[in-house]
């Protein structure tokens, strides 16, 4: 019998991208062994978990184990560390307990290195330290995309044969029902809109969509932006009428953030810097015409099923939406594109390619 402990260090922790990894994982992990894909009887998976907090995540043929004391960075060095250690550990979140060898880990990108102004000093630091260890004593990377790989190899001396890419899913929205509420909560719909959803970091660049928007009115003269994520109250600030263009939505469920893809005229993503770029597959699934920037893992993920623009460029930002936004047929078009291209994105091909690398360490 193989023993998989997965570290659920990201069950404690606020959802952002990478938790999102780690729960649609386990979740479809679990469905293969539901499915009979993965023998119950070669392979015994569990979750390992901080104490003190209920976790919402309850898998049904991978039991919770609550073990050790304290919380964060503590608990996944000293006590993950210490629990089962002839079990084959996954880590699905960027760090791991840098003591274990017979770990996998997930690392989702170089950012720290490559962005760095975008951390405190504290959290990058740290985060080089972990990235750069893990990378050389796990048993095995796996990472995002062929991007990141390159990225890790270059920035962390991580050798390039030590890496698995596994691509993200994009159909965990296809069985939520779109909350329309959200348009009269946020007073949105009345005028046209094009979609932004990213954290404030400032290698998302959502300063180049406010500085095209100038130029995007040209083309829809009503139109507005709206904003999923953080405020971005130094992004905006200063920014003419910005106030008036952008409507601030901050954290959406995800039936809010399916309606928002949904009504939107297109998807905008201007980021700089991307280990893989989920939003645009999510509103590719959800039907939206999609326009990102020609940068890092952009192009390798969304292929043909997007506009480009260069990031450092708004007024080429304007051009690219423009387009997307006075053409009917372009639109729908690149809907049809965007959806084909998204449904080569699931989970339990995800799992399935997680799955393949513990099985490969374990033989």
């Amino acid at each position: 019998m193989h023993r998989v402990v997965i570290n659920g260090r990201f069950l404690s922790q606020a959802i952002t991208g990478v938790q999102r990894f780690a729960r649609e994982v386990v979740r479809a992990l679990d469905d293969l062994i539901e499915r009979d894909e993965i023998d119950r009887r070669a392979y015994q998976f569990s979750l390992a978990i901080p104490p003190g907090f209920e976790p919402d995540l309850q898998p049904r043929h991978i039991p919770l184990r609550v073990t050790g004391k304290g919380r964060g960075q503590l608990w996944e060095q000293a006590s993950l560390a210490l629990h089962q250690p002839s079990a084959l550990l996954l880590s699905l979140g960027n760090l791991g307990p840098l003591t274990r060898s017979h770990q996998v880990v997930v690392i989702h990108d170089a950012s720290v290195f490559a962005v760095p102004s975008a951390y405190s000093f504290a959290f990058r630091t740290w985060y080089r330290i972990n990235i750069r260890r893990l990378g050389r004593c796990a048993a095995r990377v796996i990472t995002p995309s062929r991007f990141s790989a390159t990225e890790l190899a270059h920035y962390a001396g991580i050798a390039p044969d030590r890496f698995t890419v596994v691509h993200l899913g994009a159909d965990h929205l296809d069985a939520v029902q779109p909350d329309q509420t959200v348009f009269t909560r946020h007073g949105i719909g009345a005028r046209p809109y094009i979609l932004a959803v990213s954290s404030e970091a400032p290698h998302k660049n959502l300063a180049a969509l406010v500085q095209a928007l100038p130029l995007l009115r040209r083309a829809v003269p009503d139109l507005e932006v709206v904003s999923v994520g953080g405020s971005f109250p130094a992004i905006f600030a200063g920014q003419k009428d910005a106030s008036e263009q952008v409507r601030r939505v901050g954290y959406a469920r995800d039936a809010e953030l399916k309606a928002l893809y949904q009504g939107a005229l297109c998807f905008v993503y201007p980021s700089w810097y991307e280990g893989f770029g989920l939003p645009p597959l999510e509103a590719m699934r959800a039907g939206c015409a999609v326009v990102v920037s020609r940068a890092a893992s952009l192009p390798e993920i969304c292929g043909d099923a997007a506009l480009y623009f260069d990031p450092n460029d708004p007024a080429a930002l304007a051009e690219a939406a423009g387009r997307l936004m006075s053409d009917a047929a372009l639109r729908d078009s690149m809907r049809a594109a965007g959806q084909a291209r998204a449904a080569q994105f699931s989970w339990r091909n995800t799992a399935r390619g997680v799955f393949g690398v513990l099985q490969g360490v374990l033989r």
